[in-house]
Order: structure tokens, then C-alpha cells, then sequence
């Protein structure tokens, strides 16, 4: 399939399809139509990687993390137990982010607490992070 549909099936736009293409995420052929810029034909294997970046991007991975994920899956597949290496890490990251929005949730909703109590006592704060919070969100 040529860009256009591909974008439209991915919903990715086609700046974006050129961009993973440049990154080496997606490798389509080319075909010999377009002169000195051939037409790109993208693949079913390029729909999978579509959807790779995406839930990759969901599990908090960089696009370079994304890519070797993808090399590695493209060149020797994932065994089992490599599956779950990966599965576990992006576990545990956001694990420790949903302990930090847990902890930024906790703030805020003692610094409404306070703001409605016309800011008697004392000042909420994020806890052991250090940070000064008594001037922010005022």
C-alpha cells in the first residue's frame, strides 16, 4: 500500500510515516514508479511495527528504545523469556510513575484542602523530594 493509505489505516499522519521510514521503524519497498523519489509501498510487517511504536509509546519508550526493540524483534524475535525481561521493565517504570502521580495527587488534593480553608495551617508539601513547594500554585 502507498503512504496515503497506510497513514489513513495507521492514523499516524504522513510526516510521521516519513519520519519512523528515516528512523528505520517502518521499511517499505519501493516500487519503480516516481522517478527520482520511487513510491514507497508499505507492508503488513510495517502495519505491525505501526502498532508496536504506538503501544511502545503507551509504556513510556523513547523512540530509540522503540527502534532496537523493533531490530531485535525483526532480526531474532523474542523468546519467551525475553518477552517477559521486556514486559517486566516497562512493569516496573511504571510502577514508580503511578507511585509519583499517586504522590502529586496526594498534593494537590491537600493544597485544595488548604486554599479552601482560606490557607490556615500549614502548607502542604510533596514530602521527601525537597522540593519548595509553599510559593507554587498560589
Amino acid at each position: 500500500m502507498m503512504i496515503s493509505e497506510f497513514s489513513h489505516i495507521t492514523g499516524l499522519s504522513r510526516e510521521t510515516v516519513r519520519f519512523y521510514v528515516r528512523l528505520g521503524l517502518f521499511r517499505p519497498t519501493t516500487s519503480g514508479k516516481g522517478g527520482r523519489r520511487p513510491y514507497q509501498l508499505f507492508t503488513d510487517e510495517d502495519r505491525r511495527a505501526a502498532e508496536v511504536v504506538r503501544v511502545g509509546q503507551s509504556l513510556g519508550l523513547s523512540l530509540k528504545e522503540i527502534a532496537a526493540l523493533d531490530t531485535e524483534r525483526r532480526e531474532t524475535g523474542f523468546s519467551p523469556d525475553r518477552r517477559t525481561e521486556i514486559l517486566k521493565g516497562q512493569l516496573a517504570g511504571l510502577e514508580a510513575k503511578a507511585a509519583e502521580l499517586d504522590s502529586m495527587i496526594r498534593f494537590v488534593r491537600a493544597k485544595i484542602d488548604w486554599v479552601v480553608a482560606g490557607g490556615r495551617g500549614s502548607h502542604p508539601d510533596l514530602g521527601s523530594c525537597g522540593c519548595d513547594t509553599a510559593g507554587s500554585l498560589t
